[in-house]
C-alpha cells in the first residue's frame, strides 16, 4: 500500500531528483523512496550505536533496531572505537535470541 506524500525542495535539489530518475530510468518517486530508505537505514544504525554506546540496550537490541547481524553491528562498533558491553546477561539474551531464528 502506498500513500501520497508531498514536499518542498529547492530546485537544485528537485533537478538533482530529476536527473537521476532520467539517468536510472525510474520515475522520480522510486528515486525518493530510495532516499528515504537509505536514510531510514543511517538513522536506524546511528540510533542503535548510540543507545548502545549509552548502555541503553544489549548488543544483541542494537542489531535488531539497526537490522543487522550482531556481527555486522559488533564490526560498526569497532570502527567507531565503541567499547563492548558485554555481560553474561548480554551473552543469555543472544543465545535465546538464535534460538529463536
Amino acid at each position: 500500500m502506498t500513500e501520497v506524500v508531498s514536499a518542498r525542495l529547492p530546485k537544485e535539489k528537485a533537478r538533482l531528483v530529476e536527473e537521476i530518475a532520467k539517468e536510472e530510468k525510474v520515475d522520480k518517486s522510486t528515486i525518493l523512496e530510495k532516499a528515504v530508505e537509505h536514510y531510514a537505514r543511517e538513522w536506524k544504525l546511528k540510533k542503535a550505536l548510540e543507545m548502545y554506546r549509552d548502555g541503553q540496550i544489549t548488543l544483541s537490541r542494537a542489531a535488531e533496531i539497526a537490522e543487522i547481524s550482531i556481527w555486522e553491528i559488533i564490526d560498526l562498533l569497532a570502527q567507531k572505537k565503541v567499547n563492548l558491553q558485554y555481560s553474561a546477561d548480554d551473552l543469555e539474551e543472544d543465545l535465546k535470541a538464535l534460538e529463536q531464528k
